[in-house]
Formats: C-alpha cells, sequence, structure tokens
C-alpha cells in the first residue's frame, strides 16, 4: 500500500491535494480486509471514470481506495449458451460489444455499454461500476434489470446474491454494506426467439446523461406471433432505475399490436416519477417514457424475430 494523491484547482484557495493510501490487492480475500478495516472512508477503483470525478468533487472524504482491477473475479468475463453470462464487476465495457457472442445473446447490455461515454471511457469504465454509481440515470442498468442481472456479493459475513433491480437503493446508494464488494454480475442463458432493446434521449450528443432510458425484452412463442414473456425497466425518472415487471406482464400472451404498445406505453408513464432539472421537464419525461417505450419495445420483438435494427 503507497500513499497518492488528486490535485484539483479552485479559484478561491489554489491548489488542493486529496491524500489517500492506494491498495492493488491480487486476490478476493484482501480486497475485503482492506476494505473491511476502513468502513465508510475506503471505496473500490474499477475504471476509475466516476469515482476519481467524485474524489476531486470532495463528494467522499476517503483515506483509502482499493483498485480492484489485478483481482482475476473481477475481471472474469465467460459465457456458454447454456449457464449464461458471468462479468466481472471491474469487466470494461468494450469486452460486451466487442465480444463476437454476447451482442447477439444480449443486445440490451451490448446497446447500453456501446453509449456509455466515448471509446475511451468505454476502456476503462465498467459495467460493475456503472451499478455501484447508482446513477438513476445510468444506462447500463434498466438492461441490466430487463436481461435479469443478478449480484455476486462477497463480505466481511461471506457472499450473497441479490437481483440487480433490488441493488440501486437511492441516487448514490446501494444496497452493498460495508466492506461488501461487488464482484460479478450473472445473466442468465439467452432463450430462444428472444431479443432486447435499450435506447436513451439525451438533449444534444454533447451532453451524454440520459434524459430518459428504456429497455424492453420479450420471448416469442414458436410461430413468432406471441409474446411468451416480456420485461421492462426505465432510467432517469425516479430515485432509483425502475423495474416495471409488472406492467410487462401486459405484454404476455400478445401480439404485440399498436393497441398493445399503447396501453403499456401508458402503463409505464403512470408508473414514472419524474423530476424537472437542467436536462429536461417533469412533463418532457413523462412524454419521452411513452415514446421510448414503444421503440423499445419494438425494437425486442424485431430482434425476437431474427431482424436486426
Amino acid at each position: 500500500m503507497r500513499p497518492a494523491y488528486l490535485s484539483h484547482n479552485r479559484k478561491s484557495k489554489g491548489e488542493i491535494l486529496t491524500v489517500f493510501d492506494y491498495a492493488r490487492p491480487e486476490t478476493l480475500e484482501t480486497a475485503i480486509a482492506l476494505l473491511g478495516e476502513r468502513p465508510g472512508s475506503a471505496r473500490p477503483l474499477a475504471g476509475g471514470t466516476d469515482l476519481l470525478v467524485q474524489i476531486r468533487a470532495e463528494r467522499y472524504q476517503l483515506d483509502r481506495v482499493v483498485d480492484i482491477k489485478a483481482i482475476p473475479e473481477l475481471n472474469e468475463l465467460r459465457f456458454t449458451p447454456g449457464e449464461g453470462l458471468t462479468l466481472g464487476a471491474a469487466s470494461p465495457c468494450y469486452r460486451i460489444y466487442e465480444h463476437p457472442e454476447l451482442p447477439g445473446a444480449y443486445p440490451g447490455l451490448a446497446d447500453s455499454t456501446s453509449i456509455v461515454g466515448g471509446i475511451a471511457i468505454q476502456g476503462r469504465a465498467s459495467v460493475g461500476g456503472n451499478l455501484c454509481n447508482a446513477s438513476p440515470s445510468a444506462d447500463t442498468i434498466p438492461a441490466l434489470i430487463v436481461h435479469r442481472a443478478t449480484c455476486r456479493i462477497v463480505g466481511p459475513a461471506g457472499a450473497r446474491t441479490l437481483a440487480v433491480s433490488q441493488f440501486c437503493t437511492a441516487p448514490g446508494v446501494t444496497a452493498l454494506q460495508p466492506g461488501e464488494l461487488l464482484v460479478s454480475l450473472h445473466l442468465p442463458p439467452p432463450q430462444p426467439r428472444s431479443g432486447a432493446h435499450y435506447l436513451r434521449f439525451i438533449p444534444r450528443n454533447e451532453m451524454d446523461i440520459a434524459v430518459v432510458g428504456a429497455g424492453a425484452w420479450v420471448v416469442l412463442s414458436e410461430d413468432g406471433r406471441t409474446i411468451m414473456d416480456a420485461q421492462l425497466a426505465l432510467g432517469a425518472v425516479a430515485p432509483t432505475p425502475l423495474d416495471l415487471a409488472e406492467t410487462a406482464r401486459q405484454l404476455i400472451g400478445t401480439d404485440g399490436s399498436e393497441e398493445i404498445l399503447d396501453a403499456v406505453a401508458s402503463a409505464a408513464q403512470d408508473a414514472a416519477r419524474p423530476i424537472t432539472d437542467m436536462r429536461g421537464s417533469a412533463d418532457q419525461r413523462r412524454h419521452l417514457v411513452g415514446v421510448l417505450t414503444r421503440r423499445a419495445i419494438r425494437g425486442a420483438l424485431r430482434r425476437a424475430q431474427g431482424e436486426e435494427i
């Protein structure tokens, strides 16, 4: 372990140094011990695209940063059609959309990882880090929810599993207990005749934060005419990403007609709890929920039918 610091400037005070201990363990057990020694004042570092900015902004008063990128379990990416996907929490976004099989197996996740920042950010930012940042507007979280992902969490009390839909508890707050670490994510095996789609609205290309994000996943019958299973999720319209499992059930047993899509989009609007901020008004967000929910479902249906979008 060695000392490290970040420098930042304030017009009134000049250069400010944020000093902390830096550790780069190579085993999960060591990482858990290092985090547990400083509960509340130690945080893990994966890509750092959020954490380093937050330290500079003095959002956290940290005295230890634990770099988890050298731990094998945190970098694992293992996929088989029969077992699904195990994705280490420190694995960067580009490994999803550049993988030869994952965009076809989990298209909603590939959609979301390909729009997290720019290419340079995608080479550093991790899906696990995006989840742990717990931003209401995070792009990968609705995609993980619709693909029914679960979290493997390890801490001083051992290991536990939690659905991604239950992981974020408030803006910037997660279900992780002191000393716990998100180790990996697991996505179930892709089903035949299934498809997913994630998309978002942003005010302009230079502001890479969703005003609204929407994800959908569907499974079709053998004849391709009936929706047998479905999942929906929204981002940026509530304190946490919204799991709309109940709303998605309205799609099951239907053919996904425009009339059905209108009813489901209206139900999604009713479930949303948007606010007004610098990126958009509550009314605009509620309108966008309807528009993007329809588009996400249509995109998922087309992919389930074997079409490209």
